[in-house]
Order: C-alpha cells, then structure tokens, then sequence
C-alpha cells in the first residue's frame, strides 16, 4: 500500500486535480492516529473551494414504497418489509407546500424523489407541472428530480419545466452491483446519469458506503463519479432497515465514515460533496467532523428514516462557524434563520434549552408549522446511547412530513 503524505495529497487537491487511486486507498486504509490529519487535508481543499458556505438540501418524497426494483439496501424495494409509509403521488399543491417548508428552513435545493424503476410521460408532466408551481413560489431555489431510469426527451421535459438537476446513483462499484441488485445493472445507472446530462441537467449521482464492498470497490465508484463529470456527490451510509435484506449489516464507524468523506474530498475536489442518508446513524457524535469536509447535507428527514431536526442542523453550522449558501454566492447566517423561525412560530428562537425540550436534539423536533411544538414522534434519529452492547440500533421510519397529516421537522 502507498505511504500516506498528507502534504502531497493536500497539495494535489488544492490544485483542483483528483489525487491518484493509491492515495485514495491510502486515506482509506489510514490509522485512528492519522485521522485528524485527513480529515484537516480534506478541511482545507473544502474551504478553498467552499469556503464556509454549506448547502442545505431538503428532499420532498413524491411517491414512497411499491418499487418493483430488488435493491438490497432500499426499504421500498420489491420484498421489504420495513414497515415504511407508502402512498402514490402527492398532489401539486401537497407537494408545494412541502417544499416551502424546506426553503423556510434554509434549503438552497429541493429534492423531487418518487420510488419506482422509472417514469411514465405523463409522470414526468406531473412532476414538470409540480415544479413549476414550487419555482413560482420559491423563484430562486434549485429544483433537483429523482425519478428512476429516464429517457434522454423527458429529461429535457424536466429540464424545460424547471428542474435544475437530476440525481441517479451508481450506488457501487460496477464490480460489486451484482451483489445488491438483480433488476437493473450498474450499466443501466451510468446511461442514466448521462441521459440526464445530455438532457441539460446537472448530474447528481452517489454512492452508498457500508454494503460489503471493499476499499477498492469505494475508490472505483469514486473516479467513475468524476469521470461521469458529476456536479454533486451524495454519499449516504447505509441505514440496515429491518426487512431488507442487509438488515445486520453494521460495518461503519465513525472514523470509517470520515475516511470515506475525505476520500471523496479528496477525489473531487472542486465537486460538491454531501453527507446524506445514515449521517446522523453512523457519525453520530463526530457529525460536526464531517462538515470539516462536506459542503452539503439534507435538512430534516429522509425520504423513509428520520433525521436530525432542522434546528439543530442549522445550530451545528452556527457552532462550526459555517454559513447557509443562498441565492447568487450569497451567505446566511444560521442564526438569523433561527431566529426568523422562531419569530415566523411565536417564540423568541430556539435556543439549546428549546431544541432539547421540543426534542429537535434527538430528531423528534418541532415541525415547521410548530403549532406549540407539537411532536411528530418520541424517537431519535441516531442510534440511542442506551443500545446494550452488541444490539444492532434501530432505523426509525420517518411517519411525518410528506403523505402525512404531520409537520415536517424542518
């Protein structure tokens, strides 16, 4: 294995040039004592390029559960049983109002999500004309779509509609695809990213780490990602659902998870690189690490798990020093976001005292209308410090926001 030297890495990257194969093998295979080290380099290129801005994302999920896809990972994949909401498609006014909240919780770019292996014309009219309604209200925010397999015509439909970008995963090294899925290729995903591409969306495609690959299957869906010339790299971690078939699978740590953030840092330098799914599962205490290194998240919940509330996002950004990325290069404030909340709600802001009693700390929070800080659910979006040893932590189902009567915890 290559010798890890920080300084050469540091220097490749903030050069805006992808480090090599060995080195990113060589992050990744790095010690608990040269963590702090990585995680430094890979601070530094994020700010050169990023400077403290972070971009929050919200994800709306149009249509949830039913896939006939038999993605392993996926809790509404064909044959789960995990217990998920499953509903079919928003309304366009549900919709909007979905996203709004999202906006006035900070978001930059709302994140359009319907399950299934791909969309009718007329679904994609359905999202277009969604779209449109959430770009009136919100003129300035990012539209992004995720709605499966695509063909080249209704990606430009989106893209005439308003849709800013279109996000499909790889998801896993091509080597290592057949393990997780029967239904689809790996091949399937790429034209899919290319497609959009074409389309004139912007490409926004991950991966998911924790799924048996190795460190060579990582650092191969890494430089597939830069060579396909994404723009945004999501990396989830994987959240084990009860009723999947990965269910068990617990692999990650905190520092592994670091690892693999700084490796995709490193990679794509000058990309924007999101901890999404599983960041508050996996990184638990060490989330504030991670935005060392990541110049994205999502806001709020998931499209089936819950999340971290969105006062508490956006207090972890304050505590870091890092602004809200808006319109036009122009940066928030956290606070002032809090503080409009609060203000937008009847309270004076929510300090830590408020998070902590409206249960925001622990993911339950306050949802967006807060209507007295009503709760949408008792239970923590990371793993409880309380698992006894050896218990796999629970994946709680997300049963508020979108397709409920719930607020959103944005």
């Amino acid at each position: 294995m290559t010798t890890l030297d920080l300084d050469q890495i540091t220097a490749t990257a903030l050069s805006g040039t992808s480090i090599s194969r060995e080195d990113a093998l060589a992050v990744l295979g790095s010690g608990n004592d040269q963590l702090m080290g990585v995680v430094a380099a890979a601070s530094a290129v994020r700010r050169k390029f990023f400077g403290r801005r972070v971009k929050l994302n919200y994800l709306v999920n149009l249509k949830s559960g039913l896939c006939p896809e038999d993605c392993s990972y996926c809790s509404q994949s064909l044959g789960a049983k995990t217990g998920v909401l499953k509903y079919s498609w928003l309304s366009t006014e549900q919709a909007t109002a979905a996203a709004t909240a999202g906006v006035g919780g900070g978001a930059r770019r709302v994140c359009l999500v319907a399950s299934g292996r791909g969309p009718s014309n007329r679904d994609v009219d359905r999202v277009g004309q969604i779209i449109g309604h959430i770009k009136a209200e919100n003129p300035e925010v990012e539209v992004c779509a995720c709605l499966g397999f695509l063909t080249e015509q209704q990606a430009s439909t989106l893209h005439e509609a308003g849709a800013d970008a279109y996000n499909h995963n790889l998801n896993s090294a091509e080597s290592n695809y057949a393990e997780i899925c029967s239904t689809h290729s790996y091949s399937d995903r790429v034209d899919t990213v290319e497609t959009a591409k074409r389309g004139g969306l912007s490409p926004c495609s991950g991966l998911i780490a924790g799924m048996g690959e190795t460190d060579e299957e990582l650092v191969d869906v890494l430089f597939a990602l830069r060579e396909l010339g994404v723009d945004s790299v999501p990396v989830n971690f994987l959240l084990p659902f009860e009723g999947t078939p990965l269910h068990g699978h617990q692999e990650l740590t905190p520092q592994r998870c670091l690892r693999i953030l700084a490796m995709a840092r490193l990679v794509c330098p000058d990309v924007e690189v999101r901890a999404a799914a599983g960041r508050e599962y996996h990184l638990r205490s060490m989330q504030p690490l991670a935005l060392e290194i990541c110049n994205s998240i999502f806001l709020g919940d998931y499209l089936t798990s819950e999340g971290q509330a969105g006062d508490a996002d956006l207090r972890m950004l304050a505590d870091l020093g890092f602004t809200v990325q808006g319109a036009d290069g122009e940066e928030i404030d956290p606070m002032e976001l809090l503080s409009a909340r609060g203000a937008k709600h009847g309270h004076a802001g929510h300090g830590a005292a408020d998070v902590a009693a409206c249960g925001s700390a622990v993911g339950a929070g306050c949802g967006s209308s807060c209507g007295g800080c009503d709760h949408a659910t008792d239970s923590a979006a990371a793993p409880s410090s309380d698992v006894a040893e050896g218990a796999e932590p629970e994946v709680h189902v997300r049963r508020r926001g979108a397709g409920t009567q719930v607020p959103a915890n944005v």
